[in-house]
């Protein structure tokens, strides 16, 4: 099976690849969760743009990876979420909220899957949250969660 994909895959490919798959493996884990397309003439074209797209927000090089961790670690990045009296959340604080966070904040802009989060974060408070930028480089990003009003 020829697909497209939309979204960096372990061991497979990154956004804008042209990959072939076992049916099976296209059909129930590829297209359902998004990170991939059926291949199509028509098709076809969209690899520029999600090639440009990928470009726009790929982290080039240690160097670009350092400047971008020296960004975000000078962040105050507040994230806000409904809790108890007794600061316990309800629920707990993902990674997408983290990426969104820090977008708001007026940084880069993160994907979900970047966002590392070492023990789930349950409590208001000040909490530390890794993001992998390259292999080499992980920014430490200080994350107020205050209570929701």
């Amino acid at each position: 099976m020829k697909l497209i994909l939309t979204a960096a895959v372990d061991n497979l490919g990154l956004a804008g690849d042209v990959v072939d798959v076992k049916p099976g493996f296209g059909r129930n884990y590829l297209l359902p969760r998004g990170y991939a397309i059926t291949w199509t003439k028509g098709a076809e074209k969209q690899i520029e743009g999600i090639k440009r797209a990928r470009d726009a927000r790929e982290i080039r090089g240690v160097e670009h990876a350092q400047q971008v961790r020296s960004q975000l670690e000078g962040l105050t990045v507040t994230l806000e979420a409904r809790a108890g009296e007794a600061g316990k959340l309800f629920g707990a604080i993902t990674a997408a909220d983290v990426a969104q966070a820090v977008k708001k904040a007026g940084g880069p802009t993160l994907d979900k899957r970047s966002v590392v989060i070492a023990k789930p974060i349950k409590t208001v408070g000040t909490h530390t949250v890794g993001v992998k930028l390259h292999d080499a480089v992980t920014a430490h990003i200080p994350l107020e969660v205050a209570a929701a009003k």
